[in-house]
């Protein structure tokens, strides 16, 4: 099926509908960025970069958030 076939499906739709297939279609591109992230994180290679920053992140410790601090 083609976007544009897609497209057409959804004008056919009420608003609230075409709404919700919109949330729909951005939740499956999060999972899909998702699921690629964790792929990148699993590949065995070393990040030395990176795992500086996780040793120095938590190093620092963690405190409550504080809106008057930005």
């Amino acid at each position: 099926m083609s976007a544009t076939d897609i497209a057409k499906l959804c004008e056919a739709l009420p608003s609230e509908k075409r709404e919700q297939v919109a949330d729909f279609v951005r939740f499956l591109l999060e999972q899909q960025d998702d699921a690629r992230w964790e792929e990148i994180l699993d590949e065995p290679r070393p990040r030395p970069a990176l795992n500086a920053f996780l040793r120095e992140s938590t190093a620092e410790g963690s405190e409550p958030f504080d809106r008057r601090r930005l």
